[in-house]
């Protein structure tokens, strides 16, 4: 009997790429396939030849197909699951695969619909795919989670990976919430495990992701006679043309070159004729560097080798198996073989520096849980206007009505947070009419108490990935276009310019009776903060040589001691004297010291 005979396998994104090798190893290892994806054409052709390795092996299996299902897709991925349990009872296995590129560009040039529509598949796509499935499984059922060792953590270790912001706050949290699953699932006995695989040999790689930053690196920079708004409009055009025909190429380069003469109101055949060239010569650098970003990332591999997707769909097999899966349940197992150089990130110890905000105004955004986050906002508010500073505090419209009356004693105002012109609209008006904003402090406030993340209603999933990740970065991305006008379209601006940024929160939760599975749901919103934080760092001080920071305070213990505002006071003092602009610890655990 094969390993996997009777057993019913579903695999997310698994029409092409990893997710079809995925599928390809259960197959010959005799199981049931369920595949789905957004595209019915390739879930075709890989239905026909997993039924004919599935002949081959004589298992008797069957390969059932989804097409149009979309993972952070509520009715379809809800529909699908209540389909395969009436029809064949059980699930035994689901592997989180889907997944997408997202925008491969700086963070501030990042339109905030990619951004949540990344996090969407991604993270929003691996929880509710989880959440439905465990409805169709039995004890003994098994959840992998497909992520990336760029989010791969180590005790003050980050991997930041520039120009893939969502992407990365997705990954991390994935893996997170893996380990949050583990916890959840115990009692149904059902494990959750995920795997971090390093650069796999995929077109996604070499023919977008790796393409696409090497272009961004063009953009930022400018090219020749050409602006960083024109070189991204020129990249639109170019881009598909790597590896095309040198017909194809001659002609995309003319077409493109046309373009551009168009909107910079060029008539002149020779200035046109001029354009092709330059834009000919932008598109082999492109290559050139996307060749150097392949080249330099093999080099932090011993052997200099990316996996094959066949090595990844191994993995995957071997975490599956009844035995291994029992041993490794609830970690994030890497597979990457990567040597990851990067500075330390992470910090407890708080620099002394004095608090000095005179004359500088400060602006609070301040989305309250609970009394508590209130209090800190208050405290917070109160000592930068002590010290001589001026406090505007944005509170969000879904917080309560005591968080209002409290804090009204301030320049205060309820705001929208899910509206991003909103948000710019009142950065604008503070700015006019009280001053330029030094700082903008983001409160998070707590994760809501819930029994288990796996029992949520989607609302109640979506409302957390808002408040935790999509709102953080909505707001991040408007101060920085404040700190920086139009730098999003011209990032030579951002040189040099100042500005800071400190996400506060979410809190460890409190008590003598704190279970690791009260700790791992924060961390699932912490581990999507993390990686974002770094890569928008790296982006600001590497790539776009700008003096702003963004720093991330974690408040509490994972002894579950109070948060200490005065220490979150320390820390704040400190990123925003500029005492920290050099320094590469930008997260901080104000709480998490020895008494």
């Amino acid at each position: 009997m094969l390993k996997f005979q009777n057993k019913v396998v579903v695999i997310t994104g698994s029409g092409t790429g990893i997710g079809k090798a995925i599928a390809i190893k259960f197959a010959e290892n005799g199981a049931n396939i369920v595949i789905l994806g957004r595209r019915k054409e390739p879930l075709e052709e890989a239905a026909k030849e997993l039924e004919q390795i599935i002949a081959n092996v004589k298992s008797g299996a069957f390969v059932k197909i989804f097409p149009g299902v979309d993972v952070s897709d509520e009715e379809g991925v809800s529909k699908m699951f209540e389909e395969l349990k009436k029809s064949h009872g059980v699930v035994d296995i689901v592997i989180n695969n889907a997944g997408v590129s997202g925008p491969v560009t700086c963070f501030v040039n990042a339109p905030m619909s990619e951004f949540k529509s990344t996090v969407g598949i991604h993270l929003t796509g691996t929880f509710w795919t989880s959440a439905q499935a465990i409805k169709a499984m039995k004890s003994g059922g098994k959840i992998v989670t497909i992520s990336t060792f760029f989010t791969e953590e180590r005790p003050f270790e980050q991997r930041p990976y520039r120009f893939r912001s969502p992407y990365t706050a997705s990954q991390g949290a994935k893996n997170r919430l893996a380990e949050a699953m583990s916890w959840e699932l115990t009692d149904k006995g059902i494990v959750s495990i995920a795997t971090n695989p390093g650069p796999v040999h995929s077109d996604r790689i070499y023919k977008t992701v790796y393409p696409k930053a090497a272009a961004e690196f063009m953009r930022v920079s400018g090219f020749e006679n050409l602006t960083p708004q024109e070189v991204e409009l020129v990249n639109n055009d170019i881009l598909p043309l790597l590896g095309e025909d040198e017909e194809t190429v001659r002609d995309g380069i003319k077409n493109a070159a046309a373009k551009l003469a168009k909107t910079k109101a060029i008539n002149s055949e020779s200035d046109v004729q001029k354009l092709g060239t330059t834009i000919s010569t932008l598109l082999s650098k492109i290559q050139q560097i996307a060749e150097k970003i392949q080249s330099n990332t093999s080099k932090m591999i011993a052997d200099e080798q990316f996996l094959s997707q066949q090595q990844v769909a191994e993995t995957v097999l071997m975490l599956c198996d009844d035995n291994i899966s029992k041993i490794l349940n609830g970690k994030v197992i890497p597979g990457d073989r990567v040597f990851y150089p990067v500075k330390p990130h992470i910090s407890s110890s708080i620099p002394e520096s004095q608090s000095d905000f005179k004359a500088k105004v400060v602006l609070l955004v301040v989305d309250a849980t609970d009394e508590s986050d209130i209090s800190r906002t208050e405290f917070l508010a109160q000592n930068i206007e002590n010290s001589g500073g001026k406090s505007i505090i944005l509170i969000s419209k879904t917080g309560t009505k005591q968080a209002e009356e409290r804090l009204s004693k301030f320049h205060s105002h309820v705001v929208d947070f899910t509206n991003q012109e909103n948000i710019k609209r009142m950065l604008n008006t503070a700015t006019q009419k009280i001053g330029p904003i030094s700082s903008v402090i983001y409160v998070t406030g707590k994760v809501p108490q819930v029994s288990k993340l796996t029992e949520l209603s989607r609302s109640q999933w979506d409302s957390l990935v808002d408040k935790f990740i999509n709102t953080p970065a909505l707001v991040l991305q408007e101060s920085l276009n404040m700190f920086v006008p139009n730098g999003a379209k011209n990032p030579p601006l951002f040189k040099d310019k100042q500005g800071t940024i400190i996400i506060i929160g979410p809190d460890m939760p409190t008590g003598s009776k704190v279970t690791g599975g009260d700790r791992a749901k924060i961390e699932v919103f912490r581990g999507a903060l993390r990686p974002f934080v770094t890569t928008v760092n790296q982006e600001l001080s590497d790539v776009l040589k700008s003096k702003a920071r963004v720093y991330l305070l974690l408040p509490g213990s994972i002894e579950g001691t109070e948060p200490n505002n005065a220490r979150i006071l320390s820390a704040i003092s400190y990123f925003t004297s500029g005492k920290a602009m050099n320094s590469s610890e930008i997260i901080c655990y104000p709480d998490e010291t020895r008494s």
